[in-house]
């Protein structure tokens, strides 16, 4: 009943003030949708520019996305809801405008800037192995030579030790506990090393 009670009176209202309450109740109530579900793991955000995620490898940063869905219905709620702020403080229509976009576009550009970095912190779990390449580690299961077969090795990747399925073309099988370097990654998800030392 309060959410009713903050509803004007529409007979009551000027045409100026309606559209702005035309604008502010949908993009409230998809602002919220979209934002529970983010909070429970859906993903609702699509980029206006989809393009863009071609022009990034592996090893790039995630582009600040400033035009998503997210931050255009942040944009309208908080437009609609500043404007209506701004009118019933009497400001002149132009200034009301004004205003109210300045502040949409403040809360774009926060959405966006928290997004960023949400999307950055997500990122740095994801393992990228391409980033072991070069790295030096530790053999924890026998790898068979002349790819013979697969086994594993133990090495620090993106700050955490990981183990992963290795082959090499050593001649020789290289025992447990030797350490490999990481030569380079095979379909994407073995790693392919050679025996370091004696």
């Amino acid at each position: 009943m309060q959410i009713i009670s903050i509803l004007p009176n529409w007979s009551e209202v000027g045409m100026f003030e309606q559209v702005f309450w035309i604008v502010t109740i949908p993009a409230t109530v998809i602002f919220l949708i979209l934002l529970v579900l983010t909070i429970f793991g859906g993903d609702t955000d699509t980029d206006v520019d989809t393009d863009i995620d071609s022009d990034f490898g592996d090893g790039d940063s995630i582009p600040f996305q400033f035009l998503s869905l997210k931050n255009i219905v942040a944009f309208f709620a908080v437009f609609g809801w500043s404007g209506i702020g701004f009118i019933n403080a009497g400001l002149a229509s132009w200034l009301v405008i004004l205003l109210a976009t300045i502040c949409g576009l403040v809360m774009m550009t926060l959405m966006g800037t928290l997004f960023y970095f949400m999307s950055k912190l997500a990122e740095s779990g994801t393992l990228k192995m391409n980033n072991a390449i070069g790295k030096l580690g530790e053999v924890y299961l026998v790898i068979p030579s002349n790819r013979a077969g697969m086994g594993k090795v133990q090495l620090n990747v993106q700050g955490s030790l990981r183990t992963l399925d290795a082959i090499t073309d050593d001649l020789e099988t290289i025992p447990t506990s030797s350490i490999i370097k990481v030569l380079d990654v095979i379909d994407d998800h073995i790693l392919l090393v050679n025996k370091q030392g004696n």
